[in-house]
């Protein structure tokens, strides 16, 4: 029986993308050992299009791209979808609803993550999208009981500056790096007992060390819970 084939949407920015692909298939090596790598397909956007449709607050435009991006992978073979980019998770349930395959969004395992490691109270960094509207917060409180903390005014524009200036163009400066750690500790302040990084291409900057609590990697955990589910069915059959 093969391994099931991840369809990865994109491209949002291409930056997080490749560390998506980088991940998955170092993770399907370590798991399958030898040559085995991942079963994948991806539809990479190109990152002008959708960001100028984010900032217009054309968000039904968006969906419609996602919603074609979905069923071309759907077409194609793919077994389920991912997204890979918080933000664009503004519209998962319809993208969900409009393909008949499984949608594995990015804050559940982030979400079972957190809870499994005991903890309830989550400082949250991501694009203003992210950080402001509901339905990421929402699916994180209401379906996973967890409390959601996100910056201050200016801190949110900062974070989100840093974002669309810097890190999707692949540039990580230690001012930002500074600055970010900064927002951490005042999230920390306020009583957050770990940060997520949500926003996929935070983790090109942000290590570990920059936080006096854990930090939860939305790209990483999103990307092994790909390959957990690609490779569930291999798991259940018998060793010989």
């Amino acid at each position: 029986m093969p391994q099931k084939v991840i369809g990865l949407i994109g491209g949002m920015s291409w930056e997080s993308s490749a560390e998506y692909y980088r991940i998955i298939n170092q993770a399907v090596r370590t798991r399958l050992g030898g040559l085995h790598s991942a079963r994948c397909l991806m539809w990479s956007f190109d990152f002008a299009e959708i960001e100028a449709l984010q900032h217009a607050g054309r968000w039904d435009d968006a969906a419609s791209e996602m919603i074609a991006a979905a069923r071309g992978l759907e077409a194609g073979g793919a077994d389920f979808v991912v997204i890979c980019t918080n933000t664009m998770h503004r519209m998962a349930d319809q993208v969900q609803q409009a393909i008949g395959l499984p949608l594995l969004h990015i804050a559940d395992p982030t979400a079972a993550r957190i809870k499994a490691a005991g903890l309830t109270r989550v400082g949250l960094l991501g694009t203003a999208f992210t950080m402001e509207q509901g339905f990421y917060k929402g699916r994180l409180t209401e379906r996973h009981g967890l409390e959601v903390l996100v910056p201050g005014d200016e801190d949110r524009a900062l974070v989100h500056r840093v974002i669309y200036e810097e890190l999707v163009k692949g540039r990580a400066t230690p001012s930002s790096r500074q600055a970010y750690r900064d927002v951490i500790a005042r999230l920390v302040d306020q009583g957050a007992e770990a940060i997520i990084l949500g926003c996929t291409e935070i983790m090109l900057l942000v290590t570990p060390e920059d936080s006096a609590v854990p930090l939860f990697d939305t790209t990483a955990i999103h990307a092994q819970a790909a390959v957990d589910l690609a490779l569930a069915e291999l798991d259940q059959l018998p060793s010989h």
